[in-house]
């Protein structure tokens, strides 16, 4: 009789050990899914209270919040002018990103001029020449044109004149009021490299072109 008494408190004590293990397993879970929600519930309060102002229209304010890349820009726009909201290029530089990081070229160039200028962020020409990149993958053709002369004098990536030429041809091949001004900017990088490189970087653009339906936005 003893030895089951004892087989049963020790069978018991196992059991209560399972059972405090799964409670706190159980609690620790809860416990994280807490702090995920009360994460989630901040940030959106934050998105909400960044774009709350009495000269924002609360339909816009809606679509932003929703995802609409252009109402993102016009929030964006609002706070970087201070147009019915204090001015707040901070927040500016948070709603462009939103926009760019839907690939909204208006977007990404404007957060590319963020880090140019340092407004709203630290300034960073990496990662300004990582956003105009963007755009110019997409046929923007000023985005082209900026990231040729970041690459013609190394700022945010390594001075390559061959890959300077390489997005002012892609650039001065769109039409645009600038377009001139594109191709004197090929020509001036030309002369640096020579002319199998120029012959490659022929090659290059019409792959690229081929590639992307040569997609051209404009100025």
């Amino acid at each position: 009789m003893q030895a089951i008494v004892e087989w049963v408190d020790l069978s018991w004590g196992h059991s209560a050990c399972g059972m405090v293990k799964n409670v706190n397993a159980r609690a620790r879970v809860l416990a994280l899914l807490a702090v995920f929600c009360c994460s989630f519930i901040l940030a959106s309060a934050q998105d909400q209270a960044s774009v709350e102002g009495p000269g924002i229209d609360r339909a816009l304010v809606a679509r932003a919040l929703a995802g609409d890349a252009p109402s993102m820009l016009l929030v964006a726009k609002a706070y970087a002018a201070g147009s019915g909201v204090d001015q707040d290029d901070a927040i500016a530089a948070n709603w462009y990103r939103k926009a760019a990081d839907l690939g909204n070229i208006e977007g990404e160039i404007r957060l590319a001029g963020c880090y140019r200028d340092g407004k709203g962020v630290s300034r960073d020409m990496t990662q300004a020449a990582t956003w105009y990149r963007k755009a110019a993958e997409q046929g923007e053709s000023a985005a082209q044109a900026t990231l040729g002369s970041l690459y013609s004098v190394g700022q945010g990536v390594s001075r390559d004149d061959v890959e300077a030429y390489f997005w002012f041809d892609l650039a001065a091949s769109s039409n645009g009021p600038n377009q001139e001004k594109y191709a004197a900017n090929r020509q001036n990088v030309g002369t640096r490299i020579t002319a199998d490189d120029v012959a490659l970087v022929r090659q290059r653009v019409a792959k690229w072109k081929a590639a992307h339906g040569h997609r051209a936005t404009g100025e």
